[in-house]
């Protein structure tokens, strides 16, 4: 028969079963979500519906815990403050019961003396398990060099004011590894070695002070992380697959690589292994036994120099080198930039045309910011929405994207590979992700950039993909792009006729001696297809070329359309222009 009533040493009165109730337990503070089945309730007068949790109410009065191993604990009401020295929560005074060290001054809550210590590992038996105490110290661990937290156990280090995640002396005793055939690697205590014995492992050259693999017959040592590298991997910045590389090279990088002895390698690109397994390059993913993915071709080749491509299945395309006259509204359908020289795949009915370069974009690729497959799709080809804005430059356009999940990129970001050179700066550069930038060429500020790790140096993804030369309709020469100048003379825009900033890069003409800002260049909608069109609740929009004799006039901001696309409203009864995305936006907030 159960006893209904018992005199525990948590509580002054006799405590009763309870067999549900969901308030808040007096011991612990934690109030339920729900019915809480098997505790205690205290019926005397003079307590207002006082709870506990069975475990809570059968607290001992004293304990021997791991986190203070020098005194006992005793169960106390109301100590002196009421901050857990664990896990480092200062509970107010609603929660009554700590386990309380007077001599020391210590605290435990209820619910962090509960947590049992796991069980030992097998060689180190001889190392205590400790809760490592709350201090403004940053403790690391000393095998794996991470950080240690409160609120866990780990190990006490011998002869060392340090500790060691569980994980991390949990090890397989040998391990058998293809660069090292002969003999296996024992898990080892570095202090019971001899004084001369090896203890810098040969892959990363870290000195291991407490436990390491070791090969006693060849003096050969390696540290647990390293034993841990995976085999072949992709990297979150590159569209390859890296494979582990065993033998010693030289090569240079952003950073010289001496005497590599242990790295992982793809085609022309080499990392130390510390390097490409960081959480901020490795997605996590070992590839070894997966076999590589098929690669899908964007067309078909039905005969000599033509193709049936996937974006214009109804016609195929023909190669063609053959000069065109220069036409600023004829643009490939890929990239959305106008044809100036070298080859096409073009359409003999109708107006389609892809570069060539553009018609053998792959179907799939990976990119330096977002580390996931993306699919190549064309436009109005399974898509509800023509145009889309790049999640890379934040540029809207109508043409070709790469699409995973809710993400979107254009095929120039898309392109954008590590490391990336550029003729307007001297070193390469590397994706980095940090705060907002300011681009050196444009002075905007992004949160994507392209950095230099030599010097003080960022361009932008919009920037980064400018065209060196291009044509454009306000010169008969090709325009050049100029990575700015330290000039104090003034310079003025041929297109808009203000003064320029000669620090930002521009483009120019030095048969003419003409200047251009590069935004008056392309405009806001020089990345659409003309023709697109953009339905809104009053007119419905399409993307033209602005008059050659006479620029439109734009309807909101009330000036001359100095870009080589406007949005011009397709109504009979007026003659509405758009000029930018800002009076768009303007547009918009008007309705």
């Amino acid at each position: 028969m159960a006893i209904l009533s018992i005199k525990l040493p948590i509580h002054i009165h006799p405590l009763s079963l309870s067999f549900r109730f969901h308030d808040r337990c007096e011991g612990c503070s934690f109030r339920n979500q729900g019915e809480y089945y098997g505790g205690y309730r205290c019926n005397d007068s003079d307590c207002n519906r006082v709870l506990f949790h069975k475990e809570c109410a059968e607290s001992p009065l004293e304990i021997n815990h791991p986190s203070h191993p020098e005194h006992p604990l005793r169960l106390t009401e109301r100590p002196p403050r009421y901050e857990c020295d664990i896990c480092g929560i200062h509970h107010l005074a609603d929660v009554p019961y700590f386990y309380h060290c007077s001599i020391c001054d210590f605290n435990v809550d209820t619910s962090c003396a509960r947590k049992p210590p796991p069980p030992p590992t097998h060689d180190f038996q001889d190392l205590p398990f400790v809760f490592p105490k709350i201090s403004g110290i940053y403790n690391c661990c000393g095998v794996c060099g991470h950080s240690v937290v409160a609120g866990k156990y780990y190990y006490s280090l011998p002869s060392r004011d340090q500790y060691a995640h569980l994980e991390c002396i949990y090890h397989e005793k040998k391990v058998n590894l293809p660069f090292h055939p002969n003999h296996p690697l024992e898990l080892t205590i570095s202090k019971s070695l001899p004084d001369d014995a090896e203890k810098a492992c040969v892959l990363c050259g870290v000195r291991s002070e407490i436990v390491m693999y070791y090969c006693l017959i060849c003096d050969f040592s390696m540290c647990l992380n390293c034993v841990r590298s995976p085999p072949p991997l992709t990297a979150k910045s590159l569209i390859y697959v890296f494979n582990v590389m065993l033998w010693s090279i030289e090569v240079v990088l952003a950073y010289r690589i001496e005497s590599v002895s242990w790295g992982f390698i793809c085609p022309k690109y080499v990392v130390h292994s510390q390097c490409a397994t960081s959480y901020n390059v490795w997605d996590g993913i070992e590839l070894e036994g997966i076999p590589e993915e098929a690669e899908d071709l964007p067309f078909k080749v039905v005969g000599d120099n033509l193709i049936n491509h996937f974006s214009h299945e109804k016609h195929n395309l023909r190669l063609t080198n053959e000069d065109i006259i220069y036409d600023e509204s004829s643009r490939c359908e890929a990239c959305i930039f106008p044809r100036n020289s070298g080859s096409i795949y073009c359409c003999d009915q109708c107006t389609f045309f892809l570069h060539e370069k553009c018609a053998h974009l792959p179907m799939k690729r990976r990119h330096l910011i977002y580390n996931r497959p993306f699919t190549l799709h064309a436009r109005g080809k399974d898509l509800q929405i023509d145009w889309f804005s790049c999640d890379a430059c934040g540029k809207q356009s109508t043409g070709f994207r790469y699409i995973s999940d809710d993400l979107m990129l254009d095929v120039h970001c898309s392109s954008v590979s590590e490391p990336f050179v550029h003729d307007g700066h001297v070193h390469p550069l590397y994706y980095k992700e940090e705060a907002s930038t300011k681009c050196d060429s444009c002075h905007k500020l992004s949160y994507n950039m392209l950095g230099c790790d030599v010097c003080d140096f960022s361009l932008d993804f919009c920037c980064a993909n400018l065209p060196k030369t291009l044509k454009h309709k306000y010169d008969r020469h090709p325009l050049s792009l100029c990575y700015g100048e330290k000039a104090s003379g003034k310079y003025c825009c041929d297109i808009c006729e203000t003064e320029m900033d000669p620090s930002k890069w521009f483009y120019t003409c030095d048969d003419c001696v003409v200047t251009f800002h590069i935004d008056c260049v392309f405009g806001d909608f020089s990345r659409f297809i003309a023709g697109s069109i953009f339905e809104t609740i009053i007119y419905t929009f399409e993307v033209v070329p602005t008059k050659d004799t006479t620029r439109q006039l734009c309807s909101q901001c009330h000036s001359r359309c100095k870009t080589p696309f406007i949005l011009k409203a397709l109504s009979q009864t007026e003659d509405y222009c758009i000029c930018s995305f800002k009076c768009l936006s303007s547009y918009f907030s008007k309705l």
